[in-house]
């Protein structure tokens, strides 16, 4: 194996279920108003193919499906799932289809279908909505080799057969458009031809070239390899000519320093995959990170599996081609190997003979007429051809996930298998036809089919149990604990969370940290249920862990810097925002997400800015995050703000503008029409102004601050009692938010109503009772209402939270005045 330059540390993490909410659920290339040409420019989760984060998985005609569904359905799973099956139906269909051509009518084409359709590693590329991309792929993989199948049974005898090899070269394009391993196909059709048809043996295939036999042959050959050369370069040229890079995580081999690790786990993971098509008992949504650990030595004993497994390849591919070399009588006549009979096609093995005479009772029965010698004329492949065929199948597609020319984002992934395990169902069909031909006693017949049946029995019950698990997230990952506790444990806790079982959420975070302490992703989890839960300062330790995990971690940044702001350290939550509008969006694995991030954190600088009536720098910063914000980062709170910050400005017509940009995005945004209400009464539109205001009512009738802002409205209209109603609905909804009980309190004091202020007043200091502003309007309340001695009280605690107010001076100098001429004791004396 090459040795390839060490990719960068840090990047971020492939997060599996995360990149199918990609795929789908965040993918704007499924929005109607994206035009539909960019599904050929982006990736598989909507990234710019030639961007330096893209995944590179280039699967447009997968993502045009789901583009469909998502016209016709929306985000109901039901109708991602029902392509799935249908789908696999038809591939099933197919597949069984191509068996009949290597088995013939009979048990044996029947037996290969079955083990297809029942195997458990098609779950997850049939029950996950993105395995969608391997089952097209090889639907039009299949449709590609039986187009070349007739090209070689009509290539001599019609001029349809150039037909046929373009329409193999056209659904081969559309097998890799669903997917890149689709390529392979034409890999498979040469051999089909080369071994299968021809019967060739490697040494022969050169000689045969040299004396122009069979120039037919390699001319089909050489359309084939010029064909996936031109679909090779073409792909490589439309990503960029560069490979995806990948985190450790996704892939720790191809991270190792050691040439001996990486040689030694890249050999042994073919291994496990075989084991998997073999004994599929153990499946997980994901392998990755340390779900197969690594081989760092020669003594490791799993280096035993490999070279059974490597020697049992080698052993069965050379069998087979030397088998494939003997002479062979077909019809009375010896032919020797890689000369054809008359129509085309090599003759049988002395396997097959037996198979279709009278020794095996799936082939002795006659059929509508036609006797045993008939049947010999079925020009059916040898167990030998059939061998290597099966081979191919297995490994060329394989060969992508190898890791042998580039890196691949994942230790083992299921859905990668549905392609291969053609060839394994092959495999087990010929080997179990070989040992039903070998037995000769009745009995170990039967056994042979009971056990080739209680396999097929086996492997549909397994496919039953684990589709099971994949009716609903939790049991996906539960299920996955065993073989990656690390993932497991933290997707179960994404999903807990969203079940509002918060503490069941924080135990899976912590249990996927005790096995991998350095996951960002978990370690911004775990922080932001924290934060939501109002345990601010624990949340803001695993933020700057997951920053310190990862420093691109642009959510972890904006999250941090709001809950500075919110204690109170602006200095430190704006170096925050600023470093993370700094981070590059390269090597990146979702850039849409971070530039969303990057943009949250403009924004919240510039209310920072805002809040501090720096408006110019407000400006500033708000214009960087409209520059910087993707497509389908929701803009209307930040033309708001640039609305509220050009109004502050007084610069009015400019305020408008923004006010109506935020409206024209989002035509039922509250704040909007709240603010716009504001700057159409400041300008004399009242009438206009009061539309606005009713109408954010209408949109939220909950919501407080809409009742606030109208009552403020009518106050400055005058309109006395309608503004004080408006005012008591506001503290009546929102009697936990501080601003709108205190505000209510104000507009009722100014519409004399000085009862109903005082318990609005009462109310926000007891919101917060450390404020001064808070107890000096309530003793101010309670002054004029008479209540002299709650009033001192409440003068006495605002002085000692703020000594210097001189406000509160002047009114409890007032009061005592009162007090002293009343005859009642005052604090001073």
């Amino acid at each position: 194996m090459k040795n390839r330059k060490k990719r960068h540390k840090g990047q971020k993490e492939h997060r599996k279920k995360a990149g199918k909410s990609r795929a789908i659920k965040t993918n704007q290339d499924l929005l109607p108003e994206t035009p539909w040409t960019h599904i050929f420019y982006n990736d598989f989760w909507g990234t710019l193919l030639t961007h330096s984060g893209s995944h590179k998985s280039y699967r447009p005609l997968c993502t045009l499906s789901f583009r469909i569904n998502h016209a016709i359905g929306g985000m109901d799973p039901w109708g991602y799932h029902l392509v799935n099956i249908l789908l696999h139906a038809a591939v099933t269909g197919l597949f069984t289809n191509f068996s009949r051509i290597l088995f013939g009518d009979g048990y044996w084409t029947l037996i290969a279908g079955l083990l297809f359709a029942s195997h458990p590693i098609h779950t997850e590329a049939v029950a996950g909505i993105v395995g969608r991309a391997d089952i097209g792929a090889c639907l039009f993989f299949l449709l590609s080799l039986m187009c070349y199948v007739k090209h070689c049974s009509t290539r001599s005898s019609s001029a349809r057969t150039w037909g046929w090899i373009l329409g193999a070269g056209l659904c081969a394009g559309c097998s890799m458009l669903w997917k890149e391993q689709g390529v392979t196909v034409l890999a498979i059709s040469a051999v089909y031809d080369i071994f299968v048809v021809h019967r060739l043996k490697m040494h022969q295939i050169i000689p045969a070239l040299y004396k122009r036999k069979n120039l037919n042959l390699f001319f089909s050959i050489g359309l084939l390899t010029s064909w996936g050369t031109a679909l090779l370069g073409v792909r490589l040229y439309w990503m960029g000519n560069k490979p995806p890079s990948f985190s450790n995580s996704d892939n720790p081999a191809a991270d190792s320093d050691s040439f001996l690790t990486r040689m030694l786990t890249f050999l042994y993971l073919p291994t496990k995959n075989l084991w998997l098509l073999f004994c599929p008992d153990t499946l997980s949504f994901d392998w990755s990170m340390d779900a197969v650990p690594l081989l760092k030595a020669v003594s490791d004993w799993r280096n035993l599996h490999t070279v059974a497994f490597y020697a049992g390849l080698f052993l069965l591919a050379y069998f087979s081609l030397k088998g494939s070399s003997n002479e062979r009588e077909c019809n009375g006549k010896t032919v020797m190997n890689g000369k054809q009979n008359a129509n085309g096609h090599s003759c049988h093995s002395e396997m097959e003979y037996k198979t279709l005479e009278g020794k095996s009772s799936f082939a002795s029965k006659e059929e509508n007429g036609i006797k045993k010698h008939e049947i010999l004329k079925l020009q059916l492949p040898s167990t030998e051809n059939i061998v290597i065929l099966s081979l191919s199948l297995l490994i060329v597609p394989f060969i992508p996930a190898t890791n042998l020319f580039f890196y691949v984002g994942f230790v083992i992934a299921e859905r990668v298998l549905y392609v291969p395990s053609m060839g394994f169902c092959l495999l087990v069909t010929v080997g179990v036809r070989a040992l039903y031909v070998k037995a000769q006693k009745r009995f170990l017949k039967n056994l042979v089919f009971c056990s080739t049946a209680a396999l097929i029995v086996f492997y549909g019950l397994k496919t039953v149990v684990r589709n099971g698990d994949w009716q609903n997230e939790e049991m996906l990952y539960r299920s996955g604990i065993k073989v990656n506790p690390a993932k497991a444990w933290g997707n179960l806790g994404n999903v807990l969370k969203s079940q509002s079982k918060i503490s069941e959420a924080e135990s899976a975070y912590r249990n996927a940290l005790y096995y991998r302490s350095n996951m960002a992703d978990m370690l911004y989890n775990l922080g932001l249920l924290l934060q939501e839960n109002n345990r601010f300062s624990e949340a803001l330790h695993y933020y700057k862990l997951a920053i310190g995990s990862r420093p691109t971690l642009a959510s972890a940044y904006l999250n941090t810097g709001i809950i500075l702001m919110n204690q109170g350290k602006t200095e430190e939550a704006r170096r925050t925002f600023l470093k993370c509008s700094e981070i590059p969006d390269e090597n990146l694995k979702d850039p849409h997400a971070h530039k969303s991030s990057v943009t949250s954190c403009l924004y919240n600088l510039g209310k920072l800015f805002h809040e501090q009536g720096h408006y110019e720098d407000a400006l500033t910063v708000y214009k960087e995050a409209i520059q910087k914000m993707p497509r389908q980062f929701a803009p209307q709170s930040l033309y708001n703000m640039m609305g509220e910050a050009y109004m502050r400005m007084s610069r009015l017509p400019e305020a408008e503008r923004w006010y109506v940009e935020s409206l024209r995005s989002k035509s039922d945004h509250i704040p909007a029409h709240l603010t716009y209400g504001k700057l159409l009464a400041l300008t004399g539109r009242k009438s206009e102004a009061e539309k606005y205001f009713v109408k954010a009512i209408q949109l939220d009738p909950t919501k407080g601050n809409c009742y606030m802002h109208y009552g403020q409205f009518l106050l400055e209209e005058s309109r006395l009692i309608e503004a004080a109603e408006m005012a008591k609905k506001a503290a009546e909804l929102d009697n936990t938010e501080f601003d709108v009980v205190f505000n209510a309190a104000h507009m009722l004091r100014q519409a004399s109503l000085n009862e109903e202020a005082e318990k609005y007043y009462e109310m926000a200091a007891g919101l917060r009772p450390n404020y001064p502003a808070a107890l000096m309007n309530l003793g101010a309340i309670l002054h004029l209402n008479g209540k002299l001695k709650e009033a001192e009280e409440n003068y006495l605690l605002a002085l000692q939270l703020k000594p210097d107010d001189v406000i509160t001076q002047s009114n409890l100098r007032k009061l005592w005045n009162i007090m002293e001429k009343q005859g009642l004791k005052t604090s001073k004396t």
